[in-house]
């Protein structure tokens, strides 16, 4: 069994959902494991792992739109902790001593393992935007490039890159494999229905798309993250639950939310349409949502207004009928089978023969 290190990204809950499957598996199999995350990836691994908290980058946004300078400069205010913590991290390289390093997009790990040759093995879903081929529009080649450098910054060369991904395109490398979105054990266990309801999931105060949602009185909307409660007109407001969350994804006839990847890869597993917001400024929702729709299961909502949500509304039907086959394409009758694919790639890379120079 191989002692391995595993740098979970903080920021969002699609990080932390992949690794805690993905861990329970190395777990599982006889490995040694320390994990290492920070905001929401410590709290949700921290009950499961044993787990090494340490600071990370945030990305600070504002209806809708990531704020540069903002970002900035929350993350240069939070200069002296993550100092205090990267020495703490160096001192658990040093006493834990892995023989692999796994990082879904945790930069701290990974540059890590690079400056003292252990074996990377990226595993996420950023890595298709920098190994896998694929097209966007001329618009966005800015945003475009300044992912792929921002990717490069993170993460160094990996030895090997596992990739999740639910539009494939041609690996620009022999040392990327690219597989479906790993789902968590709860998503899986689902029984999807029809009700009437549309979930309605942002990451901030969206008022200009809560007044939206008010004119189409005639539907029904379960909203989370709005830091609200209670009813206002068709709107019910809710605080986050995963238990609560699930039930609503589960018995909901759409998803309309940012075009997070984790969301996206559940909503269309579980047969639900999904009107995508990505936020400005974020190349990577951007393409998740180009990808949504080009594949036929949603709409790339660019700007969100009324006539949106009614072209929307009107091509529904529609798009339940093409994302209803995705899922039943793809539905998982035995538990054990989940995430086979890629779990099975991952035990051939850590077997002693597969790294070179071991």
């Amino acid at each position: 069994m191989s002692r391995i290190m595993y740098g979970v990204s903080g920021e969002g809950s699609g990080h932390s959902s992949r690794a805690l499957e993905m861990g329970r598996h190395l777990l599982a199999q006889g490995h040694p494991l320390k994990m290492v995350s920070y905001d929401r990836g410590f709290r949700n691994l921290s009950p499961h792992f044993d787990v090494l908290e340490i600071e990370g980058l945030h990305i600070v946004s504002e209806n809708n739109r990531v704020r540069p300078l903002r970002t900035l400069w929350h993350n240069l205010r939070r200069a002296p902790v993550a100092l205090r913590r990267l020495r703490v991290l160096l001192a658990c390289f040093r006493s834990f001593k892995p023989e692999f390093v796994i990082t879904d997009f945790e930069p701290s790990t990974a540059w890590i393992a690079r400056i003292n040759s252990i074996p990377l093995i990226s595993l996420d879903n950023q890595h298709r935007m920098r190994y896998m081929q694929y097209t966007s529009p001329r618009q966005l080649w800015f945003s475009r490039a300044l992912a792929t450098l921002l990717i490069k910054l993170m993460v160094p060369p990996p030895t090997y890159a596992l990739a999740t991904t639910y539009y494939y395109g041609q690996p620009k490398n022999e040392r990327t494999f690219l597989f479906p979105p790993i789902l968590k054990r709860e998503i899986l266990a689902c029984h999807p229905t029809r009700g009437n309801h549309h979930l309605v999931y942002v990451t901030s105060h969206f008022e200009d798309l809560l007044a939206v949602l008010k004119a189409f009185d005639q539907q029904q909307f379960i909203v989370y993250g709005a830091n609200s409660t209670g009813v206002s007109d068709n709107l019910t407001f809710k605080p986050f639950s995963v238990e609560g969350f699930l039930q609503d994804l589960e018995s909901c006839r759409s998803v309309i939310a940012t075009a997070g990847f984790t969301l996206i890869s559940e909503a269309i597993y579980l047969g639900k349409p999904y009107l995508a917001m990505p936020i400005l400024g974020q190349f990577e929702q951007q393409l998740n949502a180009l990808c949504l729709e080009e594949l036929g299961y949603g709409i790339n909502a660019s700007a969100i207004n009324v006539a949106t949500l009614t072209h929307f509304m009107d091509v529904l039907p529609e798009l339940e009928l093409r994302v209803r086959e995705y899922g039943l394409a793809h539905k998982i009758s035995d538990m054990d089978q989940a995430n086979r694919e890629i779990r099975d790639k991952l035990d051939e890379l850590l077997s002693v023969s597969a790294i070179e120079g071991r």
